[in-house]
């Protein structure tokens, strides 16, 4: 069961990933619609890896939790160890997101907030999923 909502949780991540993947390759500024600052954010010097939008790996994050929890829940196990592997690391990376967002750059992007949240929800429903018992 909550592998199954984890997978549809990363479906909204891998929909904001796209979104601002599609963006970022087309050369067109995000737009804020909700708070001011993804501009800001998303043509700084940390929104992208050597070249690759960091959008286009998060997508590529997202689509590889949807694929492991889905797994996971018909039962693969080897799907759902890896599955907290990957989850965990996206979490680490959430949080020095946050920070560079808060301490660095000085603004916030709505776009990476809704991914954050998205992906503080997976870990908290992937750490449920091993600590509830069979």
């Amino acid at each position: 069961m909550l592998y199954g909502a984890a997978a549809l949780v990363s479906l909204i991540g891998l929909a904001d990933s796209i979104y601002l993947t599609v963006e970022h390759l087309s050369g067109r500024s995000v737009q804020c619609t909700i708070i001011s600052g993804c501009s800001e954010v998303l043509s700084s010097s940390y929104a992208s890896v050597r070249g690759i939008p960091l959008a286009a790996i998060g997508a590529f994050a997202y689509f590889t939790v949807f694929s492991l929890a889905t797994l996971a829940a018909f039962g693969y196990k080897a799907a759902a160890k890896v599955l907290i592997l990957i989850v965990g690391a996206m979490f680490l990376t959430t949080l020095w997101l946050l920070y560079l967002q808060a301490f660095v750059i000085g603004h916030f992007c709505q776009f990476c907030l809704l991914s954050a949240g998205v992906t503080i929800v997976l870990m908290i429903l992937v750490i449920t999923s091993r600590t509830k018992p069979a």
